[in-house]
């Protein structure tokens, strides 16, 4: 049976929630730099040295927004794998895509979380040293890794043999798969790391504002990115529906 918190914990965790949101919403509107204990605590009407109460240090508080942020994303992803998987019964096509449209969708209604998350390190904050902030993002990346072994489980694809791998590769494919406690194929793997470099690649470069100098709308190019990774894992590339027609205008 679990326990009622407290009154004096549950108004510590609701200030622990309020300090990381409003970390947030200062990441967004000034950037990393900006996220000080100062500037949080004078937005909250608090005092600097009191949030020392609640995180250790700066670089405590921003691998936590950190690791939510990753949290929030795998939620997103999951969610657009489950809604594909019901409305098409399963299909592994839908729900890949899904996944990977679900994953640019959120990149770009979150540029600053995203930039915090992928882009350019924060001096101080390292995801992997942090107990927290690690799972979330081994959650994150998992949510992509399982749906990649249940499509190769369900309908395994050409991968090239281990021989045909150049040895370096070969050597390190082989520390990650003993890393990640998986029996599938190195070329598997090598598969996985392709698609996910090409899929970051896009998204990334299109939320930094990297394709500008060609595109003013990135969509179709990510959306043949799209095909080509379908095309690695010998799944049907589901095009995205297209909008509806106007009506004419009556006629006066």
């Amino acid at each position: 049976m679990v326990e009622a918190l407290s009154r004096r914990d549950r108004v510590r965790a609701e200030t622990t929630v309020e300090i990381k949101q409003t970390a947030r919403k200062i990441l967004v509107s000034s950037g990393p730099e900006a996220v000080t204990l100062r500037a949080i605590a004078r937005d909250m009407g608090m005092t600097a040295p009191a949030l020392y109460r609640y995180f250790g240090s700066h670089e405590d508080l921003l691998q936590n927004v950190c690791g939510d942020i990753f949290g929030e994303l795998a939620d997103e992803i999951d969610a657009a794998i489950t809604r594909a998987g019901a409305a098409t019964g399963g299909d592994m096509s839908a729900k890949v895509t899904a996944a990977c449209r679900a994953f640019r969708d959120w990149a770009l209604g979150h540029r600053a979380e995203f930039a915090l998350l992928f882009g350019t390190p924060v001096p101080g904050v390292n995801v992997e040293a942090d107990d927290f902030a690690e799972e979330c993002a081994r959650r994150f990346a998992g949510t992509f890794f399982a749906l990649f072994v249940e499509l190769w489980r369900k309908q395994p694809f050409p991968v090239p043999p281990p021989e045909k791998i150049d040895p370096g590769l070969r050597e390190q494919l082989t520390r990650y798969r003993d890393g990640l406690g998986t029996d599938l194929p190195l070329g598997a793997l090598l598969i996985f790391l392709r698609c996910w470099v090409r899929l970051y690649g896009i998204v990334s470069m299109e939320v930094f504002g990297h394709l500008g100098f060609a595109l003013d709308d990135a969509e179709p190019m990510f959306e043949i990115t799209l095909g080509e990774l379908a095309r690695l894992v010998n799944v049907t590339y589901p095009a995205p529906a297209s909008p509806a027609p106007a009506s004419p205008a009556p006629a006066s």
